[in-house]
């Protein structure tokens, strides 16, 4: 009987000390079915556009991040033990998608979308960790952020959350299907598709009132995703939507330089159903706010930026701004180029661009950059080609296009 004691009494000391020092080594570790969900969760997320500043080291962080405060760098979320996650636990990482906080009490900024991954299931945030802890560990410390005063005090994101930030899993909506649910945690959680799609205010929160309205992003504008009729997703149907996230184009648009990156890393790497169920939400959107009324441009604008159209543009455009199928995109009815901010149109005119390569759309097109239009020839063309066609977008003004100039 004493010796029945003894052993009952070394099995319950054992579970205890496990418990209180030991919990990771007694936490069975992840099944490959979860590992191989993590991934999948992963590639939803988006998580390599960001944390992977060197091609050669992925998910090795250091990536910098402008935002109107200033630049941040991307954490390193490789399990290096000194400079990455590896010595956090299960309760470090579910604390740092669902509040915002690291391992040390440190607050991060929302750059990181923690307002999005709050909504999170905690199944879902496990099975990511578990798949990044597969990485191999990569030694890189990102630099600090570089953020102006006062907002380099990380303090202040205190009374940021207190006024802004709202933490809980999203709940479903038991009046709809199980795509739509799915499709809605995909774009307002894991996908955190509103913080690239939706305005922010003088603080850098969401307006909620204007969820997928449109927000600038690093000097370009991410448009609507909501059913407005010009600058948003009304014409497109469910299939179009699904096209342009796997393909990164389709009969309406191609990806800007910003969305390539999402195309290439995330959406074009999804599941058929989980991308299917982002579009099946996303049409289901109403219009949300309204755009803005358009007046005529002047009729020397118009004029002087049809010359410069068909002078520049016409060759892969062609006189009806039709382009080449999935090749050079199509002007008419174009929502990128009808948005109320002209950003993202004078940052390509300026620029030039790439069209994405994906597996399914392995033929690129490239647009040559204009750097050397004036101010004002560059607003003119832009103003041309937003009102042509049966398009219709306010006009452009040179001021608008100096400021495009050297916007980041």
């Amino acid at each position: 009987m004493r010796r029945r004691h003894r052993t009952t009494g070394a099995i319950l000391a054992g579970v205890l000390l496990c418990g209180a020092f030991a919990a990771r080594e007694c936490t069975a570790a992840p099944t490959d079915d979860v590992i191989a969900r993590g991934k999948a969760l992963t590639v939803a997320g988006d998580c390599a556009s960001c944390h992977t500043a060197d091609p050669a080291k992925p998910f090795a962080g250091g990536k910098r991040i402008d935002t109107p405060f200033g630049a941040v760098f991307s954490a390193n979320l490789t399990p290096d033990r000194d400079t990455g996650i590896g010595g956090w636990s299960d309760d470090d990482f579910l604390r740092a998608l669902r509040s915002g906080v690291s391992p040390n009490g440190k607050h991060y900024y929302p750059a990181f979308p923690y307002p999005s991954f709050t909504k999170l299931i905690r199944d879902d945030i496990l099975a990511i960790r578990a798949y990044l802890a597969t990485l191999a560990p990569v030694n890189n410390r990102a630099p600090p952020a570089q953020l102006r005063w006062p907002y380099c005090y990380r303090v202040l994101m205190r009374a940021w959350n207190a006024l802004f930030f709202t933490s809980g899993i999203i709940q479903p909506d038991q009046s709809k299907g199980a795509e739509w649910n799915r499709g809605r945690y995909l774009v307002e959680a894991l996908a955190h598709c509103g913080a690239c799609h939706t305005p922010k205010n003088a603080f850098g929160a969401d307006r909620r009132d204007q969820a997928l309205s449109g927000s600038m992003v690093q000097g370009m504008f991410a448009p609507r995703l909501d059913g407005a009729e010009r600058g948003g997703l009304k014409s497109w149907s469910a299939a179009d939507i699904a096209e342009y996230l796997q393909s990164g184009r389709n009969g309406h648009s191609h990806a800007g330089p910003l969305m390539s990156e999402v195309v290439v890393n995330s959406t074009s790497k999804m599941s058929d159903a989980d991308v299917r169920a982002i579009a099946v939400y996303l049409k289901s959107l109403p219009a949300g706010a309204p755009e803005p009324q358009v007046t005529s441009a002047s009729p020397a604008q118009m004029s002087n930026g049809e010359r410069i159209y068909r002078g520049a543009c016409v060759a892969c455009h062609e006189l009806d701004g039709s382009g080449a199928p999935r090749i050079y995109p199509p002007l008419p009815g174009n929502a990128n180029l009808q948005s109320a901010n002209p950003a993202s149109t004078l940052r390509i005119i300026l620029d030039g661009a790439q069209t994405v390569t994906t597996p399914r759309a392995p033929n690129a097109g490239s647009m040559p950059a204009y750097p050397k239009l004036s101010d004002q020839e560059v607003a003119d063309v832009a103003t041309y080609i937003r009102n042509s066609w049966g398009n219709s977008a306010p006009a452009v003004s040179a001021d608008e296009v100096a400021k495009a100039r050297t916007a980041k």
